[in-house]
């Protein structure tokens, strides 16, 4: 997520001076801007959840969020007295990602992420996408956003992306069978002028995995020292 929002800090043309600086409305800008930023990454990576994130795994692509800004500029600088958010949310969530959405329920869930960004409580201090350190912060210099950026967690919590807790346990199955596939096609190539049969090679990989894999919970131990009380329930 943090590398995805940087990746687009960096892209033109938000990286371009004269564009970063050019809205007549700066405040109103730059808090919808990083929250485009924000939903483009996380619609990017519900993904990795499989069919828990979409229905139809879609190719969003940098050309999105790019016209979605400029548009997004473009609507600032015509609506002087208001911020024209209907039509924001319907050339963006419908028009230009929404494009690519085939699915019924897919469409209706990227205008429901999109109603998280593209709102006017996001111009409020207290207001945050998710728990305390995920939110627009008060405008500030380029170089300052990416500083923010940096600062955000490597590892999000899948709270960020709409998710239940329980999700990540499905996008580590899924990362697990990606790198176990990967794997098993290098086996032929490996076991080339070594001698070392497949059996042997994917072994010594597991083998290595499993010490690297902390010892299961002494269920007993744990039982004996938290014992359940049924009260409390």
């Amino acid at each position: 997520l943090r590398a995805n929002i940087q990746g687009s800090f960096k892209m033109d043309p938000i990286s371009d001076p004269e564009f970063w600086g050019a809205c007549t409305k700066d405040f109103e800008f730059k808090k919808l801007l990083f929250g485009l930023a924000f939903f483009h990454a996380v619609i990017q990576e519900r993904r990795l959840y499989g069919p828990l994130g979409w229905n139809i795994p879609y190719e969003f692509t940098e050309s999105d969020m790019r016209i979605s800004v400029m548009q997004l500029q473009m609507f600032l600088d015509e609506y002087p007295n208001e911020v024209p958010f209907k039509a924001l949310l319907y050339l963006t969530g419908e028009c230009n990602y929404g494009g690519r959405v085939t699915d019924d329920k897919d469409r209706r869930l990227i205008m429901t992420l999109l109603d998280d960004y593209y709102t006017p409580e996001v111009f409020q201090d207290t207001y945050t996408y998710f728990g305390e350190q995920y939110y627009s912060p008060a405008p500030m210099t380029h170089d300052e956003y990416l500083k923010f950026i940096a600062s955000l967690p490597t590892d999000p919590p899948p709270g960020v992306f709409g998710f239940h807790d329980n999700a990540t346990l499905t996008k580590d199955r899924n990362e697990t069978y990606a790198m176990m596939n990967a794997l098993l096609l290098t086996v032929g190539s490996a076991a080339g002028g070594s001698g070392v049969g497949p059996e042997e090679v994917v072994g010594n990989v597991a083998s290595d995995i499993l010490k690297r894999v902390p010892q299961p919970w002494d269920i007993g131990a744990v039982a004996e020292k938290w014992p359940i009380v049924y009260e409390e329930s």
